[in-house]
């Protein structure tokens, strides 16, 4: 290779090097100095928990009675039974028997009109009778029975939007500890936006906004038409800096069991691809030159030793990034309790930045027509 060519590849390298050196320092630090209260608040803001289910009647059986029994003294449970064909009904009827404070939404198919995850939710949000809203998934489960009172506790002066954490339980496949990886490297970028005043997402497995927010920005209405983004994109477009907050207590933290397969991770996935072209362009501009330049620096790494172009160089460059981000990383990971996967950081991270450039790619042309 010719040594200009060279030349400008190591300056790109260099260059993607700084990127990367910004993401890590200007923004993750942001979660690296944070800590959340410990003391457990005394607060009783009237709660309704929402959950949108469909065909999810194991699920229900399994963690709708733990939710239904936190320990706060004012809450209801909305659960939006979204076209089930699996005894959901009879699951949930069985449930409210026992628990008074359940409320069931059904929704029926329609031969005329699809109805997707926006829809059941907004009708859970009609149907409920508070003004603070917390939302979780039927395959959620609350790490304990003080959930909602670390969530609800966030609900101070101006906030109108809490964002909160929700891990995949700890298997033994490779699948599983990427996916806890790719979930932690999520988190870590949006609760560290927030702290920095600029937040652009969230997850609907553990999300808290107020219903005057969200009939104010007239719910789904402008993304209605996109399968996903009932989380991200509303937070995306309604969360600023003075209404949104984080709360990652291991108390809030709400568990789910990951994809055991690559098929049903894929196809899980596949409904989130393209949400990210409809987010603010600062944001979308934010989140490409991340992917981009995480990318391209391992590239120009493989490609400084493949043609021995200060091979030394490049080598202590990555070697300091690998070490800052373990300084930085060892405790963020402990926090979101993924510690155990940090020791396969520097080969994640190399993997993490191709799947984010080729599901980013393959979410461009891919459409789903179907939520569940």
């Amino acid at each position: 290779m010719e040594a200009y060519i060279q030349e400008a590849l190591f300056v790109l390298f260099q260059l993607c090097f700084i990127i990367q050196l910004y993401y890590l320092v200007g923004n993750h630090t942001k979660l690296y100095g944070y800590t959340p209260s410990q003391a457990l608040p005394d607060v009783s803001i009237p709660v309704s928990v929402i959950i949108s289910a469909r065909n999810e009647a194991k699920n229900l059986a399994a963690n709708l009675p733990y939710i239904l029994q936190q320990t706060y003294p004012d809450y209801e449970v909305v659960v939006v039974n979204d076209c089930s064909y699996d005894g959901s009904d009879v699951v949930l009827e069985d449930i409210q028997r026992e628990f008074a404070h359940l409320k069931i939404v059904t929704i029926t198919e329609h031969d005329r009109y699809k109805t997707g995850k926006k829809f059941a939710l907004t009708l859970g949000i009609k149907a409920a009778k508070n003004e603070h809203l917390l939302f979780t998934d039927a395959d959620c489960k609350p790490a304990t029975l003080h959930w909602i009172t670390r969530m609800a506790a966030r609900f101070e002066g101006q906030t109108q939007l809490v964002l909160g954490y929700s891990p995949y339980l700890r298997g033994r496949s490779f699948l599983n500890a990427f996916v806890r990886f790719e979930t932690v490297k999520t988190a870590i970028n949006y609760l560290s936006a927030a702290l920095r005043g600029d937040p652009y997402m969230g997850i609907g497995r553990n999300l808290a906004y107020t219903k005057t927010l969200f009939f104010g920005s007239k719910g789904f209405a402008s993304h209605m038409h996109i399968l996903s983004g009932d989380d991200d994109l509303f937070v995306n477009q309604n969360a600023s800096a003075e209404n949104t907050v984080i709360e990652i207590h291991p108390d809030a933290f709400t568990y789910t069991e990951a994809k055991t397969t690559l098929g049903s991770w894929f196809k899980q996935k596949k409904r989130h691809m393209g949400v990210g072209k409809e987010y603010k362009n600062r944001h979308r501009q934010m989140l490409s030159i991340d992917a981009v330049s995480g990318f391209l620096f391992y590239v120009l790494f493989a490609l400084c030793l493949v043609f021995k172009f200060e091979p030394l160089l490049a080598g202590g460059v990555l070697a300091f990034r690998m070490i800052l981000q373990f300084i930085i990383y060892s405790r963020i990971f402990k926090k979101l309790d993924v510690g155990d996967i940090l020791w396969v950081l520097p080969f994640f991270d190399a993997i993490y930045y191709l799947y984010l450039n080729v599901f980013g790619l393959i979410g461009t042309f891919i459409k789903t027509t179907r939520w569940k």
